[in-house]
């Protein structure tokens, strides 16, 4: 199982690489439907899997400058806490059965594909908030409230959605330094509510090691390939496959 594990986090790392999305909202649905992990264990794992292997990627983006750093603390302050109170939440209340498990994360799955499919008129700017400097801040804390309790309780949203909000709100703001922003805020984030599941016994460390050992030349190949593959092309089909999973957990 070991070695699965291992070829699962390459598979799943590979697909991170060429696309810039898919740790949890691939590597979950893998995880349940794959290797029949119970839906709160394959969330809890995946979440620390996405804080350690984006670690790397956004402590890149600080050194290059990249990282809009007003709008990543707006998305902080209200993820963070958001996340915190999930999971004191999760802690007092008990998490949810697994049916309801599934359901949220179907409809997170559906939202994610949606975000990749509009991604370029997003980025195009055919989409705009059009809200003042200002009010965007402000949409910004409360989208990351949103983020922050969605990612805790599913694995999902940190990564196609955060950054469809973002292109939305900011059109007028380089598309990199949204990206590595996105990038920037997820890895706290996934951390944080990762070590609460660690603490919730919601985490299979034996699977993580398994999946990190894949993962991280997974997506060094995924972004050789992705060089050689329109980047367009590989978004739909995720898009396409990440709508067909949602729908497989709600109905």
């Amino acid at each position: 199982m070991f070695f699965l594990y291992t070829l699962t986090g390459l598979l799943v790392g590979t697909i991170i690489g060429m696309t810039g999305v898919g740790g949890g909202s691939l590597m979950t649905p893998v995880l349940i439907f794959g290797f029949g992990i119970p839906p709160a264990i394959a969330i809890g794992t995946d979440l620390l899997f996405a804080g350690i292997t984006k670690a790397g990627g956004s402590l890149t983006y600080a050194i290059q400058g990249q990282v809009d750093w007003p709008v990543c603390l707006a998305l902080t302050a209200g993820s963070i806490p958001s996340a915190l109170i999930t999971l004191l939440a999760e802690t007092y209340l008990g998490r949810p059965d697994s049916h309801v498990l599934a359901l949220v994360l179907g409809f997170a799955l559906l939202l994610t594909g949606i975000a990749l499919l509009f991604k370029e008129k997003l980025l195009a700017g055919k989409i705009r908030a059009g809200c003042t400097p200002a009010s965007a801040i402000r949409l910004t804390v409360l989208a990351g409230i949103a983020i922050g309790a969605l990612v805790t309780i599913t694995s999902v949203g940190a990564g196609a959605i955060g950054l469809a909000l973002l292109l939305a709100l900011y059109p007028d703001r380089p598309t990199k330094k949204l990206i590595a922003s996105d990038v920037m805020h997820t890895v706290p984030l996934t951390l944080i509510a990762g070590f609460g599941q660690l603490k919730l016994g919601a985490i299979d460390l034996h699977l993580l090691a398994g999946l990190l050992i894949g993962s991280l030349p997974g997506i060094w190949l995924g972004k050789k390939i992705g060089d050689q593959i329109p980047e367009r092309l590989m978004q739909k089909l995720l898009a396409v496959l990440l709508t067909g999973i949602g729908l497989k957990f709600i109905s």
